[in-house]
């Protein structure tokens, strides 16, 4: 399934109306924040979504949260029903969504919202700019098999360039051994003329002597 096209500006239209009408005093403001893009595979029993807020200026209350999922369809608000699970975290200012039996359809936005009831401050009453899920047929190799695979072609990478350059000095050095190998065979040639020629030359010089005895 193709990722879900935002539509972010007709989603806060109408999903405002709804954040509203959890509570109808101050300056309260609060702040929404979820992560942009999750990619599951359909192998996955359940996946989280994650939700973070925080608040300035409002009443000492509980404070309500909200998920939307905004997909082919109308908004519409989870929690309630038997594969969507609401976990509040307030405390720390966090609160997820769980998604059971995740399936194709699942690929949507999700919305996560937060509201002040007591507050009429319109940024009591906030949603984060929405978690893109995308449900994948192909199963998605976890990060730790991502990073040994990463490994493993540095690794491979290293050793092909250890190869390489092995492979250009002993390619250079080749022609070094047999230019000296010729100098080598060069000089024994000349060393064996020199040895021929002082030997001729001393058969000659005897040669020449009894020559010389003979006409005497």
């Amino acid at each position: 399934m193709d990722p879900v096209k935002r539509g972010k500006i007709p989603l806060c239209l109408k999903i405002t109306p709804i954040l509203f009408c959890v509570g109808a005093a101050g300056m309260c403001s609060v702040s929404v924040s979820q992560p942009r893009y999750l990619e599951v595979d359909y192998t996955h029993e359940a996946v989280t979504l994650r939700c973070s807020f925080s608040q300035s200026g409002c009443p000492q209350e509980r404070p309500t949260s909200l998920w939307f999922r905004y997909g082919t369809h109308q908004p519409e608000q989870l929690g309630d029903q038997e594969r969507f699970k609401v976990t509040e975290d307030l405390e720390q200012n966090q609160v997820s969504l769980t998604v059971s039996k995740v399936n194709f359809s699942d690929s949507a936005i999700y919305i996560c919202g937060i509201a002040f009831p007591s507050s009429s401050d319109p940024r009591a009453k906030q949603t984060g700019g929405g978690t893109e899920l995308v449900v994948r047929e192909t199963k998605i190799l976890s990060k730790e098999v991502q990073r040994l695979l990463v490994a493993l072609l540095t690794l491979l990478s290293i050793y092909m360039t250890g190869v390489a350059a092995t492979f250009i000095v002993l390619f250079k050095s080749k022609p070094n051994t047999a230019r000296k190998k010729e100098t080598e065979d060069s000089q024994k040639k000349k060393s064996a003329r020199r040895i021929f020629q002082e030997i001729a030359q001393e058969l000659y010089s005897k040669r020449h002597v009894q020559t010389s005895q003979q006409s005497s």
